[in-house]
C-alpha cells in the first residue's frame, strides 16, 4: 500500500529477492546514492520503456473510457439513491447544488 508522505510524495514499500538487492544495494553504493533514489530512477525508466511501447496509448485510452464509464455509472447510482435524475456531469470547478 501507498500513503501520502511529505509533498505530495507516496511512500512504498518492495519486496526484493535476496540476490537482486544485494546488487541493487552495490550499485546504489558505488553510485554513492541511497536506495530510495536508485529505486526512483528505476521506476522513472521503467515508466518511459512503458510509454514508448507501441500500443500504450491505446491502452491507456481505454483505460481512460473504462474509468469514464465506471464513474458514469456510479454517479447515476447514487443520483437514483438520491432520487434526482442523471443528467450531465458537472462543469470542472463547479461547485455541487445544496439541497434540503
Amino acid at each position: 500500500m501507498t500513503e501520502p508522505r511529505n509533498g505530495g510524495h507516496k511512500t512504498l514499500a518492495v519486496k526484493l529477492p535476496p540476490g537482486v538487492h544485494a546488487q541493487f544495494e552495490l550499485i546504489c553504493g558505488l553510485e554513492d546514492i541511497p536506495m530510495g533514489t536508485g529505486l526512483l530512477r528505476a521506476v522513472e525508466l521503467y515508466v518511459e520503456a512503458k510509454r514508448g511501447e507501441a500500443d500504450f496509448a491505446e491502452r491507456a485510452a481505454r483505460a481512460v473510457a473504462d474509468a469514464e464509464r465506471a464513474a458514469a455509472e456510479r454517479r447515476q447510482a447514487i443520483q437514483a439513491l438520491l432520487g434526482t435524475e442523471a443528467g450531465p456531469p458537472p462543469a470542472e470547478g463547479a461547485k455541487p447544488a445544496r439541497t434540503r
